[in-house]
């Protein structure tokens, strides 16, 4: 397959990265204000990011899976709640391509720059009604709401009888939600992660998604957007953007111990320079070689999926399966990276308004999100090797 980039996908990497000393300054402010700062998703819009995954049939790119990750790793290694919010924010017009058209064009029709957050689990109601659903209830976690005008809400539906039946995400507009300001955190505390609360609303059904559909790597929306890059699994594609942003963490990181240690000098030990110090070395060694394992094992596995796709082939389970069992060590690895290097800094890195200490507060903070639950993935994985039978709608 060609992965070459086109020129305005290229355009937008270069723009991305062009923003990283802004949004590495602007970090202290998103920690105060707890949400990212207008200005830079104003600026994050211009460069074309938040149309990386979105159809060309309403304005976007419909770029390499790859190149999206690429640019919120490089966010995340200036700012880890930019690059956090930038990839749940940026991943949903993938999703949203997967609904009917009519939705589509409800999202996107008169303005292409509509962005959506979201909060899966699914803890709101929804019962069957006449020409879709009644939903309610109230959801945690909706990263970057503040920036956006409609949101993906997962919800077991119910039928008439009270049984579930289903488990659908629903796509609401900004004016049948509310944003309830509850977000006071120790880590990615720009995000803005705030709790959303539908009152009892009416969904009609071409504004949701089974997620039996998308397990399956199905939905309306493909009779439309026929890309391939629609055709990947949903699990797949949202599990590694979760990874992406610690992974890129885990860099910015690196980068800054690296230079922190080139200048420090140990007065514990006698004025020697961290620089010369062998142990010093081999944990800048290990700690990079986690991170680039953790990168290239999530590239390496999308492009495989990708190669499936490319062939009219379907993406074997086990292949599934191995992309969760990855992603979570990658983010393992890239925690473990950051707690080395952490440890290894010395004292001046406790201080407020290094990356370093908000990367290892932002990286321990995205560890908790449900899709890197380790033991999940990996028992998974592992129980499929020896015949277990594992729902592939699941992964």
């Amino acid at each position: 397959m060609n992965h070459d980039l086109a020129p305005e996908v290229a355009a937008v990497l270069d723009g991305v990265r062009d923003l990283l000393p802004t949004i590495r300054e602007r970090a202290e402010e998103g920690e105060r204000l707890r949400v990212i700062p207008d200005s830079s998703i104003k600026e994050l819009e211009e460069t074309g990011f938040f149309r990386l995954l979105q159809p060309k049939r309403y304005g976007g790119l419909e770029a390499d899976p790859v190149a999206f990750y690429t640019a919120v790793r490089d966010l995340a290694s200036a700012d880890g709640a930019t690059g956090w919010v930038a990839s749940v924010v940026g991943v949903h017009p993938w999703q949203v391509a997967l609904f009917a058209d009519e939705a589509q064009q409800a999202v996107w029709g008169e303005d292409q720059r509509v962005r959506l957050s979201s909060s899966y689990a699914p803890t709101g109601k929804a019962v069957i009604t006449e020409g879709g659903f009644r939903l309610s209830g109230k959801w945690s976690f909706s990263s970057g709401s503040d920036h956006c005008s409609w949101v993906l809400l997962g919800g077991l539906v119910f039928n008439e009888e009270g049984q579930v039946v289903d488990f659908r995400t629903f796509m609401v507009p900004r004016e049948k939600y509310q944003i309830v300001d509850v977000w006071n955190v120790v880590g990615l505390r720009g995000t803005g992660s705030n709790d959303i609360l539908v009152e009892e609303t009416f969904i009609p059904e071409a504004f949701t998604l089974s997620m039996g559909e998308t397990g399956a790597c199905r939905g309306p929306g493909q009779a439309v957007n026929t890309s391939d890059l629609y055709k990947l699994p949903f699990h797949s594609i949202f599990t590694s953007t979760i990874a992406t942003p610690i992974i890129g963490m885990a860099k910015g990181a690196y980068a800054e111990h690296v230079e922190m240690q080139r200048k420090r000098v140990r007065a514990a030990y006698l004025g020697e320079k961290a620089s010369l110090d062998p142990f010093a070395a081999v944990r800048i060694a290990r700690a990079s070689s986690e991170i680039d394992a953790a990168w290239a094992l999530l590239i390496s596995n999308i492009r495989e999926e990708q190669a499936h796709v490319a062939k009219g082939e379907q993406i074997p389970l086990e292949l599934r399966l191995r992309v969760r069992r990855d992603q979570v060590l990658g983010t393992a690895r890239s925690i473990e990276a950051i707690d080395t290097l952490f440890e290894a800094s010395g004292g001046r890195a406790l201080a407020e308004g290094t990356y370093l200490q908000r990367a290892w507060r932002d990286a321990h903070a995205g560890r908790v999100h449900a899709a890197n639950d380790p033991e999940r993935a990996l028992q998974m994985y592992g129980g499929q090797q020896f015949g277990h039978k594992v729902d592939p709608g699941m992964y």
